[in-house]
């Protein structure tokens, strides 16, 4: 009885070890068993399509693992950052704009369908009568202090020195290196040269100099946007890292972009008790700080567009992150969520939920990969303390800056002239969270400062943080260039709301800045104008001002 007893315990025990190893590979197996549908379509909630398309030629791209190395995204320094929940604000009615006709109101209700999937507190697309409006932007970059040539490129000056006798061959799977073009099967039959038959986001890499990370008026730039938003996805990844869930999205032409969602509407505010460091980073804010960086003429910012994401068959059946696969959930409204995994708000209570399955995002495109273009990570001289009760030294100290430049790379060149247009930057945008930037190690200290990381810019429209401003106010350094075109665009024909509009309104997910936010640029511009011409009468202009063109502003033609 009792040798009985014990086998039926060993064939108990069997079974168990049997159905948990079949539960195993059925979770394993789940994913690729949704994505496939009855005749092989994708497994998802949305109807089939009407017709099927012509099928069209894959286009003939390099291999994703020769491309892949070309990219990468700078690694976020890690901060003091402390989580802190808040509960979501009431949204309220955006405005709508006015009816079109034609094929034009067709398409703005069309917009309007998809639009209304983000929620009743989501704003409306702009009319499309605001496309045959005045373009006072394309006057703008027509003015003479936005058609300065730069200084002549020399081989040192340029990121990367590329043959442009050379292209990359679509078949390099198995070969990684640049293919030449005297191959009988390398020409081109379509007569364009072979950098022309580079991806976008490639010819933005080759085109990074010491100066800037694009020219004025690169048609690679409006080319790669368009990319940003309308390629692709072919798989999705979390990025590691900081304090907040943000994607790697890999297109089909095997360019890559950070992703970051949506988690406010865009008319909440920071509540006025929240910490700089406890704020969420908003989408929105990536967006308009790359149209504000190029607007003033610094052009420091990578570029970045809206996107509006569908989370079923764009992120959840392409990613093979299975710690992010796994945290997707049908909420009790019966909308698709997911959370990934980051130091905080990656939880149930901070989900990011679609309706039912959309979600807007910024995208913005990679920087070459380290391995290929070194970076230098810097601590900003003026980084706040990132604590509750500490103050930083600048805080307490009004002659920091003169600290700070006696000690390298502040001591020559024109890193503390960076500093100041950084700063300008930041505070127009109310971006309190600027700890470390970075630069590209080839170029040593003589060359700019790239602006990324913008998420919290943006978040109050009712208070303008001075604070923002001491290192303008202590050091009184400004660029001639910075100046002039801040002293521009307070004009009224120039007026940098009304350019920031206009600029934003090109974007997919249009419109991106609530009105207030638009108004307060136009309010902390005078500030900054004010705080330099304080800065002039205590210390002299030429003493302030630092002239940074190479000739008469006034004399100048069109950029090389």
């Amino acid at each position: 009885m009792k040798m009985l007893l014990v086998r039926k315990f060993r064939v108990l025990i069997l079974m168990v070890f049997l159905v948990a190893c079949t539960m195993h590979i059925m979770i394993d197996l789940l994913p690729r068993l949704e994505r496939r549908g009855p005749e092989g379509r994708p497994g998802c909630s949305c109807p089939p399509p009407a017709a099927a398309a012509p099928p069209r030629a894959a286009p003939r791209w390099p291999s994703k693992h020769t491309l892949r190395i070309l990219q990468d995204f700078s690694a976020e320094p890690a901060s003091n950052l402390s989580s802190q929940s808040r509960e979501a604000a009431a949204e309220r009615a955006a405005g709508g704009g006015g009816a079109g006709g034609g094929a034009g109101a067709a398409a703005a209700a069309a917009a309007g369908r998809t639009r209304r999937l983000i929620g009743p507190g989501a704003p409306r697309p702009p009319p499309p009568a605001a496309a045959a409006a005045a373009a006072p932007l394309a006057a703008l970059f027509e003015h003479p202090l936005y058609r300065a040539a730069l200084p002549p490129l020399a081989d040192g000056d340029l990121l990367f020195n590329v043959n442009s006798d050379i292209r990359f061959n679509p078949r390099a799977a198995e070969q990684p290196e640049w293919q030449n073009e005297d191959h009988h099967e390398e020409f081109l039959p379509t007569g364009e040269t072979s950098i022309d038959s580079y991806p976008n986001w490639l010819k933005f890499h080759i085109g990074i100099n010491r100066y800037e990370l694009y020219s004025r008026h690169n048609p690679a730039i409006e080319a790669l946007l368009q990319d940003l938003v309308s390629q692709k996805i072919t798989s999705v990844a979390m990025k590691s890292g900081g304090t907040q869930l943000k994607l790697i999205m890999t297109f089909q032409n095997y360019g890559q972009a950070l992703f970051k969602p949506m988690k406010q509407t865009r008319e909440q505010e920071t509540p006025p008790d929240f910490f700089y460091f406890s704020d969420y980073e908003r989408h929105n804010a990536e967006i308009a700080a790359f149209h504000l960086d190029r607007i003033l003429d610094f052009r420091r910012v990578p570029p970045v567009a809206g996107r509006l994401v569908n989370m079923t068959r764009e992120i959840r059946d392409v990613t093979r992150d299975k710690k992010l696969w796994r945290t997707f959930f049908i909420s009790p409204a019966n909308n698709i969520c997911f959370y990934g995994e980051c130091s905080y708000y990656c939880s149930t209570e901070h989900a990011l939920c679609g309706k039912p399955d959309q979600i807007e995002g910024s995208l913005a495109a990679f920087l070459p990969d380290l391995s290929l273009a070194k970076r230098k990570t810097w601590r900003n001289p003026w980084r706040r303390s990132y604590h509750k009760r500490k103050k930083a030294e600048w805080e307490v100290d009004p002659d920091y800056c003169e600290e700070v430049k006696q000690t390298p790379p502040y001591d020559s060149g024109t890193r503390i002239l960076d500093i100041m247009d950084m700063t300008v930057f930041d505070f127009l945008m109310g971006n309190m969270d600027r700890h470390h930037y970075e630069t590209f190690e080839k170029f040593g200290n003589e060359t700019f400062i790239i602006h990324l990381d913008n998420g919290r810019g943006f978040g109050k429209y009712s208070h303008d943080e001075l604070s923002i401003l001491v290192p303008l106010n202590q050091c009184c350094r400004i660029r001639k260039s910075t100046y002039l075109r801040l002293q521009l665009l307070a004009k009224e024909e120039y007026k940098l709301s009304l350019l920031m509009k206009e600029s934003l309104l090109k974007d997919k997910i249009a419109p991106i800045l609530y009105q207030p936010h638009l108004e307060a640029m136009d309010r902390r511009l005078r500030i900054v104008l004010k705080a330099v011409s304080d800065c002039i009468e205590k210390d002299g202009y030429d003493n302030v001002v630092e002239n940074d063109f190479n000739t008469d502003v006034n004399t100048v033609t069109t950029e090389r």
